[in-house]
């Protein structure tokens, strides 16, 4: 019960905000704001696309080199996309579970070490969207409430927590430790090889805390999400009946916030539902904001689940029952 209880959570508010986003549609009305959509921008969304995958993968070798210092950027490119495609058509973060266990031999590194740069891969990109949010609020002047439904103090006081995992990660040593001894009470042999991948992750998350490696991790966050949120400008300014194609660059971080709500696997719904409340809320109308909601979407989820589909149709990728803890 437990284990189908998100995936079925997820289900039923997907279906919700489905409910939500499609009763405001006009057929006719949608179609005159997909009309004249110019090739060109996307095309151009399409390469800031590739450029912000381009930094998470360079993102994430950096994470990796403590561990190989010989690994190269498209060793990493293959894994990245993979996961990706998966979580785009799988529930319960396969793609991640892939990551973590699927590539460690191509890699040259182990299962703690790969899931310790999930965590931080993670909170460095939530950190940065809420980055964006608070500037995005502050350029059009908007209330947080009125978009998240939480105000200015809470977001401030998330990324500051956010902050604190990442630079103070030994603080949370004790707890991890008092699980893996746990675990090896109840199960010897599954515990020693637990605590060992803990002590694993631990170690690197206290090298990337550092002082230059974290601010170039966040540097590459940065980059990764300034091309992200090119992805929703080009794509609005591709959409002509959008009146105001700058409520992109809010569009970003309040769709991308809106994936955190419980949903299906590519987040059907949920994003597109309040994509196009960050959009109507600047002015735009609905039937251009639903539009551009539905082009953005495809935009970011169809090149990483034809890509990563590739690769794991290439390489025939499984998960090896050895390297599971």
């Amino acid at each position: 019960m437990k284990r189908h209880a998100r995936p079925v959570l997820g289900l039923v508010l997907a279906a919700g905000f489905v409910w939500l986003f499609v009763r405001q549609i006009d057929p006719a009305e949608l179609a005159r704001a997909f009309a004249g959509t110019d090739p060109g921008w996307v095309a151009l969304a399409l390469i800031a696309f590739c450029g912000g995958y381009a930094c998470r993968i360079a993102r994430w070798r950096a994470m990796l080199a403590r561990d190989n210092p010989q690994l190269a950027w498209r060793d990493c490119a293959g894994p990245l996309l993979a996961s990706f495609a998966l979580n785009n058509v799988l529930p319960l973060r396969a793609g991640d579970v892939l990551r973590a266990f699927a590539f460690n031999d191509r890699l040259g590194v182990r299962s703690g070490t790969v899931l310790a740069t999930l965590f931080v891969e993670r909170l460095l990109d939530l950190l940065m969207v809420l980055v964006l949010f608070g500037a995005a609020l502050a350029a059009f002047g908007l209330d947080a409430g009125a978009l998240a439904g939480v105000g200015s103090a809470v977001l401030l006081a998330l990324g500051l927590a956010i902050l604190a995992v990442l630079l103070f990660p030994q603080g949370f040593a004790p707890l991890a430790r008092a699980g893996g001894r746990l675990a090896a009470r109840l199960a010897p042999r599954l515990g020693d090889k637990l605590n060992a991948e803990i002590e694993r992750g631990l170690a690197t998350l206290t090298h990337l805390a550092g002082g230059g490696t974290m601010v170039r991790l966040a540097g590459w966050s940065l980059l990764a999400w300034l091309c992200e949120g090119a992805v929703f400008w080009c794509a609005a300014l591709a959409v002509p009946a959008l009146a105001v194609p700058l409520a992109g660059w809010l569009a970003l971080p309040v769709g991308t916030l809106a994936t955190l709500i419980p949903s299906t696997p590519g987040y059907v719904g949920t994003f597109d539902y309040f994509t196009v409340r960050a959009m109507t809320a600047l002015g735009n109308g609905q039937a251009a904001a639903t539009a551009y909601a539905l082009l953005v979407h495809a935009l970011l989820w169809l090149p990483p689940t034809l890509a990563g589909g590739a690769y794991l149709a290439a390489t025939r990728t499984r998960i090896p029952k050895e390297s599971m803890p």
